[in-house]
């Protein structure tokens, strides 16, 4: 009775060893896994790098297209001063022109 009792432990206790190891392809397995999940989260690091990159490119290329308007905006306001200073001219050169007329006009009659 002995026997059987010792028997039936090793046969238990081998099931028990045998059947809680990992085997070597149940490890491959892993670390295909392990890899996969490496590559992907490379991947989406790399995207979310490119990610920022071209925003901070997008803000660029934005506060230049904003520093051009203002440049434009300030031409626009000094063209619109000249145009007035010189329509104001051309009125005071014009009153000039009749003050003349009148003049000469004066003195033809003399």
């Amino acid at each position: 009775m002995r026997k059987v009792y010792w028997i039936m432990a090793m046969l238990l206790a081998a099931g028990i060893t045998l059947t809680g190891c990992a085997t070597t392809g149940d490890l491959e397995k892993v670390q295909q896994r392990e890899e996969q999940i490496n590559a992907k989260a490379d991947q989406a690091l790399q995207k979310a790098e490119d990610a920022n990159a071209a925003a901070a490119k997008a803000a660029e290329a934005a506060a230049r297209a904003e520093q051009a308007a203002r440049a434009a905006e300030e031409k626009a306001a000094k063209a619109e001063e000249e145009k007035a200073a010189m329509a104001e001219k051309a009125a005071k050169d014009e009153e000039r022109a009749k003050k003349a007329d009148v003049v000469f006009e004066k003195s033809m009659r003399k």
